[in-house]
């Protein structure tokens, strides 16, 4: 199997089919996708997930959504259109990717002056179309500045999944094991298992399993021992918000990988597109962390509940690394080193 060719989502015979991500790596299935509903409930139960993926779905799905409006006057199409923007909005409140691709597409209609509804329309599924292209060639450009932070037999660690299911291609933080697995880098990899969705076990080691790169699956718990062996060279990680003073916010756990990475002084490196730095939001703190059921911590993966039924429980979907354990932020556009409130806001210069 090329992984490379397993997209998180198409758009193939004017439908829209998205990777049902809580499948794997059981079973490879698309969902077709029809509704507002559809595009809402794919990306609020992880069907489909990472930050960029998040993006790429709801830009689609804003497509799918407003070629069923049945109207041909346009105020009355822009208003349906705004109701479906932010209903798709509260599907997920971190991933900034979500909300900077809606916004993206609500400016390109704008833009259009009184176009008809079919020329709107048109314009809508061609933005979805750009904003796919641009997350694969990000990705790509991410892997080559990452590569160059590397060397060959390193041993990484990473943590849940940033890799070309969660992103158009290639990944975020994968993109340089796959270009370096391309030019015979040799890496050996080892991934959290990223309680408690298990994006590490489920489709981190999945991936790269897939591709033919060394992978060792490790519980969460297990990092610091890794580190302490010496086996691990560098950290690998993406991101789902990145705040204008370098803290970044992704899966759970990752600040404490973070803080393991410090102690042992292994650098750790956040790979963040451009569209993921939210430089609107001042610090980590201004972030809004998601919070799921808690079921997901003790029942969603086990035939038996783990834990007495009704046991209160906490369940952020993230943390926030502060800006002083990251070594270096990778983009697209280049590496950024601290200070990153000032070297950050020069990537929009």
């Amino acid at each position: 199997m090329d992984i490379l060719n397993i997209a998180p989502l198409k758009y193939e015979n004017d439908k829209l089919l998205i990777l049902d991500q809580t499948l794997l790596p059981g079973k490879t299935e698309y969902l077709e996708i029809n509704t507002k509903e559809d595009v809402w409930d794919a990306i609020h139960k992880l069907r489909v997930r990472g930050a960029p993926a998040i993006g790429v779905a709801a830009a689609y799905g804003l497509y799918v959504s407003a070629k069923n409006i049945q109207t041909d006057n346009r105020d009355e199409f822009i208003k349906s259109f705004k109701e479906i923007k932010d209903y798709l909005a509260s599907s997920r409140p971190t991933a900034v990717n979500l909300f900077w691709a809606l916004d993206r597409v609500e400016k390109c209609i704008y833009e259009l002056g009184d176009a008809s509804v079919n020329t709107i329309k048109s314009a809508i599924f061609e933005e979805a179309e750009k904003i796919r292209k641009e997350d694969e060639e990000a990705c790509y450009a991410m892997g080559e500045y990452g590569l160059s932070l590397l060397k060959p037999e390193m041993g990484i660690l990473t943590h849940c999944n940033a890799g070309t299911i969660a992103t158009a291609k290639y990944g975020t933080c994968l993109a340089p094991l796959y270009v370096g697995h391309e030019q015979g880098y040799n890496f050996k990899v080892f991934a959290d298992e990223t309680r408690p969705l298990l994006q590490g076990a489920r489709l981190t080691s999945w991936e790269l399993n897939q591709a033919g790169i060394d992978v060792t699956l490790i519980c969460d718990n297990m990092a610091s021992i890794v580190m302490k062996n010496g086996w691990i060279d560098a950290v690998l990680v993406g991101c789902d918000r990145m705040a204008a003073n370098g803290d970044g916010a992704n899966k759970i756990g990752t600040s404490a990988v973070a803080v393991l990475a410090k102690e042992y002084n292994i650098p750790f490196y956040m790979f963040v597109p451009t569209s993921t730095i939210d430089l609107n939001t001042k610090s980590g703190a201004d972030i809004h962390i998601e919070l799921r059921n808690g079921e997901e911590i003790y029942k969603m993966w086990y035939e038996k509940d783990m834990a007495p039924e009704g046991i209160k429980t906490y369940n952020p979907a993230f943390d926030v690394t502060d800006a002083k354990y990251i070594t270096a932020v990778i983009t697209e556009k280049g590496i950024v080193y601290p200070p990153y409130d000032e070297n950050l806001k020069n990537l929009f210069v």
